[in-house]
């Protein structure tokens, strides 16, 4: 992995608060205390502009999607988009797991999520969490790099080389294609254009690996 780009305070800060915010999204239902305040800050006009992620035409495709995801009808639904993208009971268009798209039977807790608890481990990071979620949830990913920004930013690298960048493109090409939700849509938008931004940040060296999803 490429360890010698100096990222400034800048750079972390940026991944921190979108890390954070887009992972919350991704991982907890919109009916959640989690995700209540960033609805909110999304129907707000501005928010774009504070962005730090993202070219401005990324920002203003995600922009227009996301502002019409949060209109009163649109966000009446979005319980119901979130279920269908990421609960079930039917098939997942857009399962959130990485060993889904790693592992060749296409399974959760594959041989890839094995891979991350054991990366995980070696550095002493243990991810709390309500239920026993696999920790390649590409919500948990989101938020594990707002916190390596925070506390161990040398490792920034290994999780987006190893462990996000060789999926994530995949899963945010399929979600904005099955969102189903306008939102949901825009989150997909915004994502794939923040993580494109990290990457040209970081500077990772990005594992090729075969997808099978």
């Amino acid at each position: 992995m490429n360890s010698s780009v100096t990222l400034t305070d800048s750079d972390l800060s940026a991944i921190s608060l979108t890390g954070r915010m887009l992972g919350a999204l991704l991982y907890y239902s919109p009916e959640q205390q989690e995700t209540a305040a960033l609805l909110s800050l999304f129907q707000q006009p501005d928010w774009r502009d504070e962005w730090p992620c993202g070219s401005p035409a990324e920002l203003d495709a995600a922009a227009l999607a996301i502002e019409q995801g949060l209109t009163k009808e649109q966000h009446a639904l979005l319980p119901e988009a979130y279920q269908t993208l990421f609960i079930g009971p039917n098939a997942l268009p857009t399962p959130p797991w990485g060993s889904v798209y790693l592992d060749r039977e296409m399974v959760v807790f594959g041989e890839s999520t094995l891979a991350l608890r054991a990366w995980q481990g070696s550095l002493g990071i243990s991810v709390e969490q309500e239920m026993r979620e696999p920790e390649d949830h590409i919500g948990l990913l989101l938020m594990m790099a707002a916190w390596l920004a925070e506390n161990r930013p040398e490792q920034l690298s290994v999780l987006l080389g190893e462990h996000m960048l060789p999926w994530s493109g995949r899963f945010f090409t399929l979600l904005e294609e099955h969102a189903g939700h306008p939102f949901y849509q825009g989150i997909a938008l915004l994502a794939k254009a923040t993580l494109g931004d990290w990457q040209t940040r970081v500077q990772p060296t990005v594992v090729s690996k075969t997808l099978f999803f």
